[in-house]
């Protein structure tokens, strides 16, 4: 029996090594949506690096950003840089056109975590994801700051209150493994998060208490009218054994980490050899 909803992750899954689609990749998603099964992107990345690959894939398509605390709806007509979204508290969903907010921080929130991690992460540069833009230390390494969307500051916690949304509070360092900044942030945090990572070097990645992969995606079914038996969710990292889990067939890429690889139900080829792509075609038949 086909499923209902495909959900999947990008980098390190749907996505070469390049961080591009390939072509069979398309054909196959393609494939799936003529089909008549919803195919949602499941990804830790902001909408506004989502676009270009659902217009790749050709029409409609539901991506669930920010590790689950918000959903992008692109068509044609999206522009994600338009909307009001004022502050809202935590848990509260905001829809503005084609971006829906979830889970957000409390700014007050958002500087604590920044403060309480600084001291054990001394070397590290931090920023805060507000959705439609990023707001980062210089020590966070981000590169060039030319396209509107990512702002550079020097007083990143003081300026917390004046922006629109926090979906998430990031820490990059470039001398430890992203796996020992989860272990150390879970160990001395006192506010309530959901600390991760999604493979990114030294990248660590915290959203507000409960937001999830698999959080957004129950929330999204249940919109949908589709129940987890009717899903199957494709993943790599961490930051995906939550919505592996909660699907009814839940695959890991051959490349994935290590605890995927033995939590998940089945596991597809490489992302760099079309992994999902393969999977998707031995559904259809």
């Amino acid at each position: 029996m086909l499923p209902r909803l495909i959900a999947t992750d990008l980098d390190g899954t749907l996505l070469d090594g390049e961080k591009q689609l390939t072509p069979r990749t398309v054909a196959a998603v393609r494939a799936v949506v003529t089909a008549g099964i919803e195919f949602v992107l499941v990804t830790a990345r902001p909408p506004r690096t989502v676009a270009h690959l659902a217009e790749q894939l050709g029409g409609r398509i539901a991506a669930l950003c920010g590790n689950g605390t918000m959903l992008a709806e692109f068509d044609a007509a999206a522009d994600l840089s338009d909307g009001g979204h004022g502050t809202a508290p935590d848990d509260a969903v905001r829809e503005t056109g084609a971006l829906t907010f979830i889970r957000s921080f409390e700014p007050t929130v958002a500087i604590a975590i920044v403060d309480q991690l600084r001291p054990s992460f001394p070397e590290a540069g931090f920023a805060m994801e507000t959705g439609l833009e990023v707001y980062f230390e210089t020590g966070f390494g981000i590169g060039s700051v030319g396209d509107g969307r990512r702002v550079l500051t020097d007083n990143l916690t003081g300026i917390a209150p004046q922006m629109p949304s926090i979906v998430k509070v990031l820490a990059r360092s470039a001398v430890r493994g992203e796996d020992e900044m989860v272990s150390v942030a879970n160990e001395i945090l006192t506010v309530d998060a959901e600390v991760s990572h999604s493979g990114g070097r030294g990248l660590l990645e915290i959203a507000p208490l409960g937001a999830s992969k698999a959080s957004a995606l129950e929330w999204l079914c249940a919109r949908r009218g589709i129940a987890a038996s009717e899903v199957a969710a494709f993943g790599d990292m961490p930051n995906d054994l939550p919505m592996l889990r909660w699907a009814g067939l839940g695959y890991a890429m051959a490349n994935a980490h290590v605890e995927v690889l033995a939590t998940a139900d089945q596991v597809v080829g490489h992302h760099m050899e079309d992994g999902v792509a393969l999977a998707l075609e031995a559904l259809l038949g």
